[in-house]
């Protein structure tokens, strides 16, 4: 198992009544892609100042590479840092912009323009060193700002949603720019977003935060196919969260009472508690066709269609009054207010811990 490089142990931070991180506990691989996702006020862009140094937890640790860093400066941690905004320096070139770290550091001029060069050919800014940085665009000068965070060769770069500002052409090109040249450098990437796709896309893993607390960490299809939490599983688009009985449970397995049917064989995981609510993906709902008598099949009523696309939203009305998506690429001919039939594989079903 590859050794961790970062690590917190009980980590707390609260800002008057606001805890935005209680009792933390997670640990970061080295050369890992790895994501804090979560909504506004999660305390994930806070979490990652602690490990900057920009903040001091008010107890527990966190150590880099085993050496406990807690009251370490941000400056004696070697660690490299993007915002959203692109900082760049605008009274510099792209290439002292890049080199800004190095020089500070002390390295001498030869040294530093080599260096400098390599940066610029890894971001694909080869040959862009004389321009002055604020007439690139966004995208480029988002470049700029990664070529100088790695310039220096840090031990972690810490991302704070740097492609948030980004229109969504440019913000998909960076997100496989970014994969790329951290499958390049092998540097541990910690990054902080509340852009699901983003985080699904790019990620070797995802610590999901809610008020602090980490709600699940796991590789990306692990966490869209099989939530744990009522919040992880709305978190992601596209899940749908429905109240349902449970009417015989067994080893290994259960069957769920949802609206008129009864999904027999839903698979469970041994130990862990039910809450009341199971998860179904809306790209696992069928809907269409004749109404069948057998388990899982339900009647719904149409109440909206929303085209996406590729694909298009159904959205439909249990007979219990609850809402339930079912997203298909297939079209079909029926008027809102119309009955459907609505079909689940019970081995797609999740049963939720709340």
């Amino acid at each position: 198992m590859t050794e961790s490089i970062l690590k917190l142990s009980g980590v707390t931070k609260r800002f008057g009544p606001t805890l935005t991180a209680d009792d933390l506990s997670l640990d970061v691989r080295r050369g890992e892609f790895f994501t804090f996702l979560g909504p506004s006020g999660s305390g994930k862009s806070t979490i990652l100042r602690m490990v900057a140094g920009l903040e001091r937890p008010d107890t527990g640790r966190i150590e880099i590479e085993g050496r406990d860093v807690s009251d370490t400066p941000p400056w004696n941690r070697n660690l490299g840092m993007m915002f959203q905004s692109y900082a760049v320096f605008p009274h510099m070139t792209v290439a002292e912009n890049v080199g800004y770290g190095l020089k500070v550091r002390g390295l001498d001029d030869a040294a530093r323009s080599r260096r400098v060069g390599e940066m610029l050919e890894l971001v694909g800014l080869a040959g862009m060193g004389p321009k002055n940085a604020t007439l690139l665009s966004g995208g480029e000068q988002q470049r700029v700002a990664l070529a100088r965070a790695l310039a220096p060769e840090p031990k972690m770069l810490l991302l704070d949603e740097p492609l948030s500002a980004l229109d969504e052409r440019i913000r998909r090109a960076m997100q496989t720019e970014l994969k790329r040249v951290h499958a390049e450098t092998g540097t541990t990437f910690l990054y902080v977003t509340h852009d699901q796709e983003e985080a699904l896309t790019m990620s070797d893993r995802i610590a999901v935060f809610n008020r602090g607390k980490c709600v699940q960490c796991d590789v990306p299809e692990t966490l869209y196919r099989t939530p744990l939490s009522t919040f992880v599983a709305t978190f992601f688009r596209g899940c749908n969260v429905l109240e349902a009985e449970r009417v015989r449970a067994g080893a290994g397995s259960a069957d769920f009472r949802i609206a008129d049917a009864v999904l027999a064989g839903v698979p469970l995981v041994d130990g862990r508690p039910w809450g009341g609510h199971v998860a179904i993906r809306a790209e696992d709902v069928l809907a269409g066709g004749e109404l069948s008598q057998a388990p899982g099949a339900f009647s719904g009523i149409l109440e909206d269609v929303t085209y996406r696309g590729t694909v298009l939203d159904y959205i439909l009305r249990l007979p219990d009054g609850q809402s339930i998506t079912a997203t298909m690429t297939r079209r079909l001919d029926l008027p809102v207010g119309a009955s459907i039939a609505i079909t689940v594989d019970p081995r797609r079903v999740i049963p939720l811990l709340d």
